[in-house]
């Protein structure tokens, strides 16, 4: 953090910052920093072999079976270990009662490992000495949880245990009461079962995360984010505003890396940020700039942070499934970053860096082809895999290794005929930018990996465990022999000190990836008490009932509210604790809430929306820790700092918004042409959007072209809003109709019904909205609503719904109706599709528009330039 005069940080104190953040603030020396160090590698170690196609062979299954419990035990004993408990506490040394707390939190993570034939005895229930071990075992998490997360995590999860003991008292809200809980029984939810802290979120960390965060460490270390930030320099460095397009690739290509924005940030920004301000950039605006595209790193596939595989557990669907969701708007999030930092350039006039001329089109297709080509060998490697495996079917493991062992030795060869990349000094009186044609050679094997990462992942459709365990074991391979493989290649230099470099690198690889880990190992665990309350208690109902309410029923403010408590939690917790959090609270509830507005809107699309909202985490002033580091790398004011790369957030808060609404952006039932189109629509609608609250597009924006630009950037994102009422896409249909409705509608069609009735519990009317899909050729009307599990009474102008069966679709939406009481539930208005052009439609009269304001900016900026004056 930047002191009272704003000074920027030393490379020293900048690292300081990020290990105090990341991965713990104490090094101790000697022996005690030497055993740290070990049993961060043996975490590692442990976690690779979890991995691994072997680990049923290598490890006891006793060890596999409790993998979460011993998991959770190596980031305990790390973290009072590694963090400190206050700020004035020692750094060099460890204080007695932190060794009491980290061995007695390991033993506690482990006592269902320990005791585990015990547990299993009494079904799970704790005894009266299980939860006394149990109440003690979270209390230490909770600590754990405050020295490497901060204040806040440790606080929410506090009161919401509060609220197991004491949600029956008389002083809690008669609307959140519920009966309570023993503290026997809480314990054995929270800590003794897998319904609280060792539940789905610290599963997920144990048996997927440990594994990227990992691999982004040693990928790293291995030199790639170096040769990432100087072929993006290389690029783009040369244009208006060159540094800030080359912080926003470079910080997306080390988000691939690098689990942490605020490693990140300081990563690439010790380099981006003193260029930036070279060329004209505030303090503040260049920090910015950094803080937004390393912050949505997180959300660039096909490597997402904790948060993506946590969606496959949550939404029950593939990992390839959530990153094809998340591409688009990942994609055209960076798009208008870029686009954001040229408009700045352009504002300001800024001049450009070295010598090199290149136009911007030839630049952004040179990248577009490269980008292109990689997606393409990603793909293209499945064929001859697919050869050689039917040809080979025994030995095509060890044919594979081998040719991606060939491609490494080759590739390796291209990068030893030049020297090594070395960082260069943003400060340098003369700046010299990396010419790419003579540097993409020195790291194209850095390619490598994430080639085989994405092809297990996406053309193997492995699990992302074991997709990351072979990309593991090739950087495994890169760290070890690159150095010595390019002293042989080139004839010179010394190749047993450089064969024990690679092993020195490989080794600190793993020890900081497990560091890196032990805030998202306490985070998941932490927040599992946050799910095992709602689980356990109910809350989740009453939290529906009660945002209901708040918003009206209205979706959009209920999207608001969502979005709003994300970043009031964001302000304090990690992005995967505000996540797991704010999903589990409020996923279910929008779902609902959108059902009873008869919109669809699946629960991937939640999701991603409460995911988007909580990496505003580091960004949200006053707390956004990806902003302090900026701050501190530019030495620009950290408060400010936050307002500035919000506000170049705005697309990343705008986004969530439409994807709800125009589930296309996610790529949800859209086909390659369509997809295509969509692309290309919605590139088009964020870069407007962006030129429209830039204040800027081919000149200064005028305040009405402003206005016109946003809703240009809403007609493209929406354009079934204006279909629909141009031409409604249903037609109300009287209920008794509705039989003859679901008989004649074509098949993938829709019928909605409104259902209205007394509520089970306290007898009020209440009522909600029934998508029913069309499901059956030739199946006749009737049979498919009881197919559904609709039957259908009629009785005078009514038609009376009877109660479903248990098992049918609409059981549990259902069950909050009496059907038994004095007023019936009857269907109180129904709707059926009716014909409509396709929306795509009005993409013509909002592209006209734009271009009319095309014509009038081209025409002012033109005699602005023949009168400057």
């Amino acid at each position: 953090m930047s002191d009272s005069s704003n000074r920027p940080l030393s490379e020293e104190e900048l690292q300081e910052l990020v290990s105090s953040s990341d991965s713990g603030a104490r090094n101790p020396v000697g022996w005690v920093g030497s055993m740290l160090a070990l049993t961060a590698l043996i975490w590692s170690i442990f976690q690779v072999l979890l991995a691994s196609p072997v680990a049923n062979y290598i490890l006891p299954s006793d060890l596999i079976n409790n993998s979460r419990q011993i998991h959770l035990a190596f980031a305990m004993f790390l973290a009072f270990m590694a963090y400190p408990a206050l700020k004035s506490s020692p750094r060099h040394y460890i204080p007695v009662q932190d060794w009491v707390f980290a061995i007695g939190g390991a033993f506690l993570s482990l006592y269902g490992f320990f005791f585990y034939a015990k547990i299993v005895q009494s079904g799970g229930l704790a005894d009266n000495v299980d939860k006394w071990f149990a109440l003690l075992g979270i209390i230490l998490l909770f600590e754990a949880a405050r020295r490497a997360l901060g204040p806040a995590m440790a606080i929410i999860a506090t009161i919401f245990m509060a609220y197991v003991f004491f949600g029956s008292a008389g002083w809690v809200p008669e609307v959140i009461r519920w009966k309570g809980a023993s503290l026997q029984k809480a314990m054995s939810h929270m800590w003794i079962t897998s319904e609280g802290v060792f539940g789905i979120a610290l599963g997920v960390s144990t048996k997927f995360v440990f594994l990227f965060v990992l691999f982004g460490a040693l990928l790293d270390k291995a030199g790639a984010g170096n040769y990432f930030i100087k072929m993006a320099f290389g690029a783009l460095g040369h244009l208006k505003g060159g540094p800030a397009k080359a912080a926003v690739v470079g910080s997306a290509a080390t988000g691939l890396i690098s689990g942490s924005s605020i490693a990140n940030v300081v990563t690439t920004g010790t380099f981006t940020i003193p260029l930036m301000k070279r060329v004209g950039f505030s303090s503040e605006q260049a920090g910015s700039v950094e803080v937004a595209s390393s912050v949505n790193g997180q959300i660039m596939p096909p490597v997402m942070g904790a948060a993506a595989f946590l969606m496959v557990e949550y939404v029950g669907i593939s990992y390839v499934e959530v990153i094809t969701h998340a591409f688009l708007p990942a994609a055209i999030s960076y798009i208008a970053l870029v686009y954001i930092v040229h408009l700045e350039a352009v504002k300001r006039n800024m001049p450009t860096l070295g010598n090199k001329v290149t136009s911007t089109g030839r630049t952004v297709l040179g990248m577009a082809l490269f980008f292109a080509g990689f997606a393409a060998i990603c793909y293209g490697v499945k064929y001859p895999v697919g050869w050689i495996a039917a040809a080979v079917p025994e030995g095509a493991g060890w044919i594979l290794a081998a040719m991606v062992c060939l491609a490494y030795f080759a590739l390796l060869y291209l990068a030893a005929q030049g020297p090594d990349l070395v960082p260069d000094d943003p400060n340098a009186e003369q700046v010299e930018l990396p010419v790419v044609s003579e540097i993409y050679k020195s790291g194209l094997y850095y390619l490598l990996p994430i080639i085989v990462l994405v092809y297990f992942l996406m053309i193997e459709q492995k699990s992302p465990g074991l997709s990351a365990f072979w990309a593991t074991s090739l950087l495994f391979v890169i760290l070890l022999t690159q150095h010595p493989l390019k002293a042989i290649m080139r004839g010179k230099g010394d190749v047993a000190g450089a064969g024990l470099n690679g092993v020195l690198d490989l080794i600190q690889g793993m020890i900081d990836g497990a560091r890196n880990m032990i805030g998202i190992g306490l985070a998941t665990a932490t927040a599992g008490i946050i799910v095992g309350t709602v689980t356990l208690t109910g809350i989740g109902q009453v939290m529906a009932d009660l945002v209901e309410f708040v918003s009206g029923g209205n979706l959009v403010l209920m999207l608001i509210f969502v979005g709003i408590l994300s970043l009031i939690l964001g302000m304090g917790l990690p992005t995967t604790a505000n996540y797991i959090v704010v999903s589990s609270l409020m996923a279910g509830v929008v779902v609902e809430l959108g059902a009873q507005s008869g919109l669809i809107v699946p629960l991937i699309a939640v999701h991603l929306f409460v995911f988007y909202f909580g990496i505003m985490a580091d960004v949200t002033p006053p707390v956004g820790l990806a902003s302090f580091a900026a701050a501190a790398v530019s030495g620009g004011d950290a408060i400010r700092t936050g307002f500035i790369a919000f506000f170049y957030s705005l697309r990343t808060i705008a986004l969530p918004f439409v994807f709800i609404f125009n589930t296309d952006l996610l790529l949800i039932d859209v086909g390659w042409i369509q997809g295509i189109l969509v692309f290309v629509i919605a590139t088009i609608a964020i870069l407007v959007f962006t030129a429209g609250t830039m204040g800027w597009f081919m000149t200064k924006n005028r305040i009405y072209e402003s206005v016109v630009l946003v809703f240009i950037a809403f007609a493209l994102f929406r354009p079934d809003f204006f279909m629909d009422r141009l031409m409604p896409a249903f037609d109300d249909i009287p209920p008794a109709q509705l039989e003859t409705a679901m008989d004649s509608a074509a098949v993938g069609d829709s019928v909605r019904i409104e259902v209205a009735g007394p509520d089970f519990l306290t007898g009020e009317p209440k009522s909600t909205v029934l998508v029913l899909p069309v499901e059956g050729d030739g199946v006749p009307g009737v049979e498919r609503l009881e197919n559904l599990g609709i039957v259908l009474t009629p009785e005078g102008d009514q038609m009376l719904l009877e109660e479903p069966f248990f098992g049918t679709p609409y059981a549990d939406v259902m069950g909050g109706f009496d059907f038994y009481g004095d007023t019936p539930v009857v269907v109180a208005s129904a709707r059926a599709a009716a014909s409509q052009l396709p929306k795509e439609l009005i993409f013509i009269p909002a592209l006209l528009l734009l271009a009319g304001v095309v014509f009038l900016q081209r025409g002012r900026a033109a005699r602005l330039e023949e009168n400057p004056a």
